[in-house]
């Protein structure tokens, strides 16, 4: 008894711990989707981070996706290291689709591809990664948009949109193939969000006005179109933040609280840095069992602005617009 009693606040000390561990894995860009009875956390890292959980607060490292970078990578950026961006994941006839972007860093010299499986469980026999190389690319003075941050939606009619883009002249969205491995013809584009961006820059330049990622969840009879606006990856200096608009129709016109169109620049802030957190943002958003989700990653202001995984549950206020708690 008393050698329990001597060891009871060391074990009570490392379950603490190794709970706020468990719960603190940093992350960029994630995206989720359960299976089963487990949740399967994808984002940014060398050939795709993937971490798994059965209660969505202890989460245990997966292999990543890729081994090696996909065969065909090289002739859209020369040189690459793996390191790969921002995916999206979603299940559609028995099969999930994972799109991904590569990217040379600040520069549109981008591509959007999709990998597919039939299970996330590692452990399954069937588990295996299957490229399906590009679906869109960017092309440096060829192109006023990047080529990556995508997410897939389908519209009422199931027909499939891939949302995607980051700085330039704003957030784009394509029609896709029923196949939803490449662009519909005949072509489908629009503009779904931008900000102001600063005439006298160059074509190849990102440009001023800050946006990317974003992110469609259909609910309440609307199609809600998360973003993020200003600077990510800055660790302290970063002030990445979540705003938000609406629209009836998939492809817009979406319009903030005040009914400014996004494209126009507008955006209600729904999440944005505090005392705790510098910035927040690259976020997703689902529905686990009855319960509505935003997923997103925050620069952590006790820990030198490292970025770290944040799962928040959504709440609607009468109007039908999201309510998020303030980040702590």
């Amino acid at each position: 008894m008393k050698l329990y009693q001597k060891i009871q606040p060391l074990l009570l000390l490392l379950i603490m711990t190794a709970s706020a561990w468990a719960q603190d894995i940093t992350v960029h860009d994630p995206v989720m989707i359960k299976q089963k009875d487990t949740y399967y956390l994808y984002c940014t890292g060398r050939g795709i981070s993937v971490f798994s959980s059965k209660d969505l607060k202890n989460w245990k490292p997966e292999p990543a996706i890729f081994n090696e970078k996909p065969v065909w990578v090289d002739a859209v950026v020369p040189n690459f290291d793996n390191h790969i961006w921002a995916p999206d994941v979603s299940f559609h006839n028995n099969t999930y689709y994972l799109y991904y972007s590569v990217s040379a860093f600040a520069k549109n010299t981008s591509a959007i591809a999709l990998t597919t499986n039939t299970t996330l469980d590692p452990k399954d026999p069937a588990y295996k990664w299957v490229d399906h190389g590009i679906v869109i690319q960017s092309v440096p003075n060829r192109d006023l948009w990047n080529a990556i941050d995508p997410n897939l939606t389908l519209d009422e009619n199931n027909t499939p949109w891939l949302a995607f883009g980051s700085f330039w002249n704003g957030l784009k969205m394509v029609k896709l193939n029923t196949d939803l491995k490449s662009v519909a013809k005949p072509e489908e584009w629009f503009t779904i969000s931008k900000r102001q961006r600063t005439f006298e820059l160059a074509d190849t330049d990102p440009g001023d006005g800050a946006l990317e990622a974003p992110f469609i969840f259909k609910k309440n009879g609307y199609y809600y179109q998360f973003l993020s606006w200003d600077l990510c990856c800055r660790g302290e200096k970063s002030t990445y933040k979540v705003v938000i608009g609406r629209s009836k129709n998939i492809t817009g016109p979406y319009l903030d609280k005040d009914g400014k169109s996004l494209n126009e620049g507008g955006g209600t802030i729904l999440i944005q840095g505090n005392e705790n957190y510098y910035g927040a943002g690259h976020n997703s958003a689902y529905t686990f069992d009855g319960k509505d989700y935003i997923i997103f990653h925050a620069y952590d202001s006790k820990q030198k602005g490292r970025p770290v995984l944040k799962i928040k549950e959504m709440q609607w206020d009468a109007d039908l617009w999201p309510v998020v708690a303030p980040l702590n």
